[in-house]
């Protein structure tokens, strides 16, 4: 799977004012949706709240990956929010998250694409300059590109 089709512009958010962990990833479900990775907001919505429940995908760093694997994802897509306020994610490292990537899986593609993703995502996170990149992209485009790199 390239990362133009997980990838869009239309599911980049830039200076979010979500207030609020279920907020934001309400408002990158509405993305995907309006760009055609979901059929069913709800259900994906409600794949994500369950997995957040058994663990926070607060990975530190000031990141958070929240996803969900759900019939209601027509195909595997990926959104971002940079929110102009940090909020609590119950994060392991105990600090707020400024930076959301919100993966979304098909129920059927669910296994190795997922963890493949969010390998992927998650080894260039480590690295200072990739956040750095993601915090400090001036436009949707740039934050796209910073994006590409990783998958």
């Amino acid at each position: 799977m390239s990362s133009q089709t997980l990838l869009n512009i239309e599911t980049i958010i830039l200076d979010s004012s979500a207030g609020d962990r279920q907020a934001v990833i309400k408002e990158l479900a509405e993305r995907l949706q309006s760009a055609g990775y979901l059929n069913d907001e709800a259900a994906f919505l409600a794949s994500v709240e369950a997995r957040e429940q058994h663990a926070s995908t607060g990975i530190g760093f000031g990141v958070a990956i929240p996803h969900g694997k759900s019939a209601g994802v027509s195909k595997p897509g990926l959104a971002f929010a940079r929110l102009s306020q940090p909020i609590d994610w119950g994060s392991l490292d105990g600090k707020p998250v400024t930076s959301i990537i919100l993966l979304a899986i098909p129920e059927s593609d669910a296994g190795k694409e997922h963890l493949r993703i969010l390998a992927s995502v998650s080894r260039k996170l480590i690295h200072e300059s990739f956040r750095q990149e993601l915090l400090d992209g001036q436009n949707a485009a740039d934050i796209l590109k910073t994006l590409e790199s990783a998958l």
